[in-house]
């Protein structure tokens, strides 16, 4: 089965705490995307870094992933998506994240699962299948 790799995954990998191409070699054959949320949430970390030197390494590790990996877009057939499972997180009470949400109806538009090592909004969300990193 396919995976959509959380930013989560993305930022363990950076700081050290996992090594981010082992990782992704387990995952065997399948494919493996990020989506466009994802990508948004590490081009924000660019301007955030203390010095110069950090936000330069941090920019080739993030421009490093766009060259491998596909990045999924938020169009018309995730937003329906989207849309479904929020009204049903609303109507149950239960709270997601708005970044989650999107990544998650991302992934379900496209029959991924997310990997993520953020489990607090993703088993919220019915119908995602989800891999603990």
């Amino acid at each position: 089965m396919a995976a959509l790799i959380d930013s989560s995954i993305f930022i363990a990998g950076e700081r050290g705490r996992i090594d981010l191409a082992d990782l992704l070699a387990s995952l065997g054959g399948e494919p493996l995307a990020l989506s466009a949320v994802t990508a948004s949430e590490l081009l924000y970390g660019l301007p955030r870094a203390r010095t110069t030197a950090q936000r330069n390494r941090r920019n080739a590790y993030v421009e490093a992933i766009f060259a491998q990996m596909t990045v999924i877009a938020f169009d018309l057939t995730v937003a329906r998506v989207h849309s479904a499972v929020s009204a049903e997180l609303d109507r149950t009470g239960r709270q997601v994240g708005a970044h989650d949400l999107m990544i998650a109806a991302t992934a379900m538009a496209h029959d991924y699962r997310v990997a993520t090592r953020d489990l607090r909004s993703f088993p919220k969300i019915p119908g995602l299948e989800t891999l603990r990193i």
